[in-house]
């Protein structure tokens, strides 16, 4: 009892704790923190000194799980920086997930891949559907909707995208092609520098070119195909006894039969 009344007592609080008591959240949805600023957020905190405590919660066993602030904590950690300041919330697991997610979309500190994966991932752990995730992160749900579309593209392509910079309208593009197209239009993309519009025009000219790829070719053979079974279904008629009377006339270039069944 003492030890839950003396955590109700720092729910809230600003206290001091060591960095090797702080988990980082399994659920945060930032995979990627660029180096040069990780050294730059050092240098400025062995200089300044943490200014912005880092947001915790206390876990059953004690120790505490990282909400926000998971690049603070990795610079700290470079400065050699063994006792932070943080702020320990009443939370719980699923409030710590949606609120990392938050904090990380507040600030811009995802990408459109990152922030894909964490919807997802929140929708599969804790079943939510798109509307009730657009509500708790203040979104449309149209915009959950087309982020989570961008993970039909697979995985391979994804790395690859991100490494090339492209934005998350390119990649919305990229998903109107066929799987097996993608990768090399994600290619050509990058090597050109094409911008979003000229992005769109690009799928937009490959569509079409597939479209005419795949529309039916009329060969002679096929042509002949269709009139042999014509005539053979003339035959049948004739030899079943149904009265018809057929013409077929052959003038500039087409062929036409004109088949007349006297009504009963």
């Amino acid at each position: 009892m003492g030890l839950f009344t003396k955590d109700k007592k720092i729910m809230g609080q600003v206290i001091t704790v060591n960095v090797r008591e702080i988990d980082l959240n399994p659920n945060q949805p930032r995979k990627y923190f660029d180096k040069v600023e990780l050294e730059s957020l050092e240098l400025s905190i062995k200089e300044n000194g943490l200014l912005q405590p880092l947001t915790v919660r206390k876990k059953s066993d004690g120790r505490y799980e990282l909400i926000a602030g998971e690049r603070r904590l990795r610079a700290c950690i470079l400065a050699g920086i063994n006792e932070v300041r943080v702020i320990v919330e009443d939370r719980n697991e699923e409030e710590s997930s949606v609120l990392a997610i938050i904090e990380n979309i507040q600030r811009c500190d995802l990408n459109c891949i990152e922030e894909a994966v964490a919807m997802q991932r929140l929708m599969n752990h804790y079943g939510y559907t798109q509307e009730e995730l657009a509500r708790k992160l203040g979104k449309a749900q149209s915009t959950i909707a087309n982020k989570i579309r961008l993970l039909k593209l697979s995985d391979k392509l994804l790395a690859k995208a991100l490494e090339h910079g492209l934005c998350e309208r390119q990649l919305r593009a990229l998903i109107r092609l066929p799987e097996e197209q993608r990768e090399k239009a994600e290619e050509y993309i990058y090597r050109y520098g094409l911008n979003v519009s000229e992005t769109e025009k690009y799928i937009d000219k490959l569509l079409v070119k597939k479209r005419k790829a795949d529309k039916p070719k009329w060969t002679f053979t096929a042509k002949r195909l269709y009139i042999n079974n014509i005539n053979r279904t003339l035959e049948t008629m004739k030899k079943s006894g149904i009265e018809f009377i057929s013409e077929k006339h052959e003038e500039n270039g087409y062929l036409e039969y004109i088949i007349r069944i006297p009504h009963d």
